[in-house]
């Protein structure tokens, strides 16, 4: 549960901390003092989406953090195992921070963590009901899944859900393959041609780059035979030539050699040279010998050269391009040879799916009904606490042509909140403030499978007042058995009925509006009531009026809990 929430710069509240007991909290003050302050520092702390414009002015930052006491919570503590988190004895902090230009970080634990973790975590510890949430109740996705919650029916919801996503998956694949393959007929003959005329040529990568050197080579074989005859013979053609001319030289370094031996070294760098042209001349000679002059062959490489040119300008540029063609085109004609038999495969997924997805709507129909009867009951039961008494409500389930992923049936609330009327869809006959206690008569049945520790109850008792707010009041106080209530209110009865009364008030410091927070017990709270109740709250009926509210709300408290006076008030009548 929320045990304390300290907000810093937020709008008008300049430091604020704000402390929760178990059970039913209330927080009450004038319009505008600052409570929708205190549900959106709730809201920021749990991961909604900040702005720096509610930075408070001149502030350049603010903060929210909030205490939490998880214990055991086995949900919560799965949760932040998966993420990496840890608890501190059972106690949990998360804190968020806007900056004035809109940068925005979060903690849990003094652990960093992104927005959305801070959401996981805040869906898990806090379930907040608006002044519209009840909006809600006309939303067939939203009745679905409250009557899911009750039924308990999660792991038939998820095996619906698993069976219908496995039988899109194969009619989509079957949807796939039906063009693949239609597509492939159509281009069959021009595939057959292409897979035969790229497979026929033989082709070889790199093949093009060696053929265009063979083609050089053979078209200029007797240039190339001239060129390397003319090297040989002036490396060692007669006496004139290179080498001969290098041998006179030789012998005259071989006898500076003799004379100084310290030359030695250029007597072995000259006859290295020597020897490499040597060896030079040898490889231009057999190289000259061994060039062709094979017309054939260039005839051959010249056509060689042009099938492959061909295919290149065909399906290239490149060769790499004529051969990914070449297997495309195969692979297409295999798919269209072996389509029967995918399709079969594919069939055959698809039935099953089709039958594990009605065996799972059916069993997912059967909870719900036999939920919706239960679900009736127990609304039924709590309606005329709640100001209806002759409310009825049923859970109406409505079979789909064909099972989707949320089963075979839509979900409708239906109602009639008059005698002798005809149920209809409760978004044709409910008010706002009949849709808040229906809604609340729901969350009141829920409660004891909501795994959440915290209910936030944002000003849901709008439209409704006198003996139907206690009675309100009274559904909160029964949902505050099971949960932590967190309830802002401007209703008196139910504000009587709360075990924890927070009052917020604005003022002033420095000059600048700001608002506080009081946790009002005895004369204090009675004042908070009687002004509540619209009357003047330093008049004696006015308080006697508050007194009686508060008796009447806790009949077993003692007269500390709610004045001295009030328990006068309690022993008169």
């Amino acid at each position: 549960m929320l045990t304390e929430l300290r907000i810093r710069n937020l709008a008008i509240i300049e430091q604020l901390t704000l402390t929760l007991a178990p059970g039913f909290n209330v927080l009450t003050g004038e319009t505008g003092a600052g409570k929708s302050i205190v549900v959106g520092a709730l809201g920021l702390l749990l991961g909604e989406r900040a702005s720096s414009d509610a930075v408070r002015t001149g502030a350049d930052k603010a903060t929210v953090e909030g205490d939490f006491e998880i214990g055991t919570h086995a949900g919560i503590r799965a949760l932040l195992d998966a993420r990496g988190l840890e608890s501190e004895d059972g106690m949990l902090v998360l804190k968020r921070e806007v900056a004035a230009t809109g940068r925005a970080r979060a903690w849990v634990n003094g652990t960093t963590v992104t927005a959305t973790v801070l959401a996981e975590l805040g869906e898990a510890l806090v379930s907040v009901h608006g002044q519209h949430a009840s909006q809600a109740l006309l939303d067939e996705p939203s009745q679905r899944a409250i009557l899911d919650a009750f039924a308990e029916a999660a792991a038939e919801v998820k095996a619906v859900a698993e069976s219908a996503h496995e039988l899109s998956d194969a009619r989509h694949a079957i949807t796939a393959l039906r063009t693949r393959t239609a597509e492939a007929e159509r281009r069959a003959d021009w595939l057959r041609h292409v897979a035969r005329e790229v497979a026929e040529a033989k082709l070889v990568p790199g093949e093009d780059l060696r053929l265009e050197e063979e083609a050089r080579r053979l078209e200029n074989a007797d240039e190339l035979r001239t060129l390397a005859s003319g090297l040989s013979d002036a490396l060692e053609g007669d006496e004139e030539a290179i080498l001969t001319r290098l041998g006179g030289l030789q012998r005259t370094l071989a006898q500076l050699t003799r004379i100084d031996a310290t030359i030695t070294p250029l007597q072995e760098s000259f006859d290295a040279g020597y020897y490499a042209l040597e060896a030079l001349a040898r490889e231009l000679e057999s190289y000259a010998g061994n060039v062709e002059l094979d017309p054939a062959r260039l005839t051959e490489v010249q056509r060689r050269r042009d099938v492959v040119f061909k295919l290149m300008r065909k399906h290239g540029p490149a060769l790499d391009d004529v051969l990914a063609t070449g297997a495309r085109a195969a692979a297409e004609l295999a798919l269209l040879d072996g389509s029967g038999g995918d399709m079969t495969a594919l069939e055959a997924r698809a039935a099953a799916a089709d039958a594990a997805l009605r065996d799972a709507a059916a069993r997912l129909t059967k909870r719900r009904t036999s939920a919706a009867a239960r679900l009736a009951r127990e609304v039924d039961a709590l309606l005329p606490t709640l100001g209806m008494p002759d409310g009825r409500f049923t859970a109406a389930l409505l079979p789909l042509s064909e099972p989707a992923a949320h089963g075979a049936e839509t979900v409708e609330f239906r109602v009639t909140l008059n005698l002798g009327h005809e149920t209809r869809p409760i978004a044709r006959v409910a008010s706002g403030g009949e849709l808040s206690r229906v809604m609340l008569a729901l969350k009141t049945i829920l409660a004891r499978l909501d795994h959440v520790p915290t209910l936030v109850f944002d000003e849901v008792d709008a439209g409704i007042g006198g003996k139907v707010g206690l009675q309100v009041g009274d559904a909160m106080r029964r949902v505050a058995e099971h949960h932590q209530v967190f309830a802002i209110s401007h209703l008196p009865q139910l504000a009587a009925r709360a075990h924890h009364h927070i009052l917020v008030s604005k003022g002033a410091r420095g000059g600048v509006t700001t608002a506080d927070v009081t946790v009002l017990a005895g004369d204090a709270r009675v004042l908070e009531v009687a002004r509540m109740l619209g009357g003047d709250d330093e008049s004696v009926v006015s308080r006697a009026h508050a007194r009686e509210l508060l008796a009447l709300a806790a009949p077993s408290q003692s007269a500390a809990n709610v004045g001295d006076a009030s328990g006068r008030a309690a022993r008169k009548r």
